[in-house]
């Protein structure tokens, strides 16, 4: 999913989806889960110095992904869509003096109560065994860029930097997420709830456990009929409530959560055992999946305003 933050930023996007042949190129890509330049082209009845020109404005504002696949007489260029979907915001991008951003590496949860099958991993390799909880404390866990479990739940400590007599306006965390399946299974939903300083926010149901594809970033030793690529979904809670890729799942909002300058921020990825669906969560980090990015959160402030007497 794209995330743009305001008319202005999503100019190029906008620019690049202007056009009939643009369109009919993802749709090609969609349909086919990716198409080499030669036969893209043939399909379009274009030639390929007209497809390039195309291509290139997709490829630029991250519409899709064009990556080097091995073919009888060398490499050839295929082109892949990059998104699942595109929220766009018309209200506009706030101050950044009134912002903070950071990342959360997916293995640094400061809490956690998991059940098999489970696992983690760092780029390089799997640590410990998979299906042992045990290795879920395991010192090198910091440093996974992926993990996963069947039941039970992660928790992270975010970082709270809002100054002294400000207040937190909203809270915005995108992750790649999916469901765990016993190797995968892209029919396999899963009821993926959030909390925030132990209160719900919210149920997300993963459809399933995605391995049709390599995921973009996922290493080549990861084993092919394993987790590949998520969803990457988008929670907001602000003053209204909270949304999930723009659609409000519930009126919880930062009222009801009394967080201040001084408060510890606590967000959990959690599948119950009691939920209609127990299908599993995976959650992937930079170098998994399709999105090069860790678990990112962005929190906005603003000044207390004083009461009026």
């Amino acid at each position: 999913m794209m995330h743009v933050k305001s008319l202005d930023e999503g100019l190029e996007v906008f620019k690049a989806l202007g056009s009939d042949v643009r369109i009919e190129i993802i749709k090609l890509l969609i349909k086919n889960k990716g198409m080499n330049m030669n036969s893209l082209a043939a399909a379009l009845n274009i030639t390929n110095g007209a497809l390039t020109s195309h291509v290139k404005k997709l490829e630029d504002c991250g519409i899709i992904n064009i990556v080097n696949e091995s073919a009888g007489h060398g490499n050839q260029k295929k082109c892949m869509v990059h998104l699942n979907k595109i929220l766009v915001e018309f209200g506009g991008e706030e101050k950044q003096d009134d912002v903070y951003e950071t990342e959360i590496k997916v293995g640094q949860y400061s809490d956690y109560q998991v059940f098999p099958t489970c696992g983690l991993a760092t780029p390089e390799k799997i640590i410990g065994e998979v299906d042992d909880a045990r290795y879920f404390a395991h010192p090198e866990r910091v440093n996974s860029d992926i993990l996963w479990f069947t039941r039970g739940y992660v928790e992270y400590m975010i970082p709270n930097l809002v100054p002294a007599s400000n207040k937190l306006t909203q809270l915005t965390i995108s992750a790649e997420l999916s469901s765990e399946a016993p190797g995968v299974n892209s029919n396999w939903p899963s009821d993926i709830y959030f909390y925030l300083n132990d209160k719900c926010l919210g149920m997300w149901t993963s459809p399933g456990d995605f391995g049709d594809v390599k995921g973009y970033f996922t290493p080549d030793w990861w084993f092919k009929n394993w987790n590949q690529y998520g969803l990457l979904k988008l929670i907001v809670v602000n003053g209204e409530g909270t949304f999930i890729d723009g659609l409000k799942i519930s009126s919880v909002s930062l009222k009801d959560l009394n967080i201040d300058h001084r408060s510890n921020i606590r967000f959990r990825f959690e599948v119950p055992g009691n939920a209609e669906h127990v299908g599993g969560l995976t959650i992937f980090g930079r170098n998994f999946g399709n999105y090069n990015q860790d678990i990112n959160v962005r929190v906005n402030y603003a000044p207390i305003e004083p009461k009026q007497a």
